[in-house]
């Protein structure tokens, strides 16, 4: 089958919606997720295939608070950065003892990829909650497609492993060597390979979208790209890291553009 364009879709999920409940949320990405429904209903035609990624975290994950303490044994709070220095200068521990040695060289390996400090996030799309679900409007959207297209929407997991990160599709931040899960997603760059333009939207901007997109041109020509500004947000206090995101791929050949701008060339 041809695939002239593929949506891939970045967690497009209700811990990240700003709405009531939500364990991490966007602000604007309720808003987004709506546009991207609307793009899925009036695109239908037009778009050959659609991938949705999924976060997917147990509730102990060296991103979460769980894991953590500080030094005098009081918890660490959501949004705290821990570096490497801050963890052999004793300010925090995992909670279990034995497993200092492995949170620490993580850290460091984390560091020496400069792509990222180590967050601890909320508990957020915890495996079978109703966080860790897409969002109604999206899913309704993507169902019609698929029953009116005769093509299943690929679902792709990420994040069960608690002890790396794992904010892009395509690849955890620190691979683990014995899970194949976080290495290189082999079979998801095939298909995307095969499309001659690939829609990217979803949540968030700053963190699982960057660096998603920054795997994915590795190994796929941007300007195969199109950006959809107006459906991805990011998270607060990441604006810049979002705007220099697009600046950066619009610079290297891909396109940003806004959900309506597009389906107005599409005349729908």
């Amino acid at each position: 089958m041809t695939q002239h364009l593929h949506l891939l879709l970045i967690d497009p999920q209700h811990d990240f919606c700003d709405v009531p409940g939500a364990a991490l949320p966007v602000p604007g990405a309720d808003a987004d997720l709506r546009r991207v429904a609307q793009l899925i209903r009036a695109g239908n035609a037009r778009i050959d295939a659609i991938t949705v990624t999924l976060d997917a975290h147990h509730r102990l994950d060296i991103a979460h608070p769980g894991f953590w303490q500080q030094a005098d044994g009081s918890a660490v709070a959501p949004f705290t950065a821990i570096t490497a220095a801050a963890l052999r200068a004793g300010a925090y521990r995992p909670r279990l003892a034995a497993h200092a040695a492995r949170a620490l060289a993580y850290v460091q390996a984390l560091e020496a990829g400069g792509r990222y400090t180590l967050m601890v996030w909320p508990v957020h799309c915890e495996i079978g909650s109703w966080g860790q679900t897409v969002h109604e409007a999206v899913r309704a959207a993507y169902n019609h497609w698929e029953e009116t297209r005769q093509r299943s929407v690929a679902k792709v997991l990420k994040g069960a492993n608690p002890w790396t990160e794992h904010y892009s599709a395509i690849a955890a931040e620190v691979p683990d060597p014995d899970d194949a899960a976080t290495q290189t997603n082999q079979p998801l760059l095939a298909r995307l390979g095969a499309a001659e333009q690939i829609l990217v939207a979803g949540e968030a901007s700053s963190h699982c979208v960057k660096a998603s997109v920054a795997h994915l041109v590795e190994q796929i020509d941007p300007a195969r790209l199109i950006l959809l500004s107006d459906c991805m947000s990011p998270v607060t206090g990441f604006a810049a890291e979002a705007d220099a995101f697009l600046q950066d791929m619009a610079a290297r050949g891909a396109r940003v553009c806004t959900s309506s701008a597009l389906l107005a060339e599409w005349g729908a």
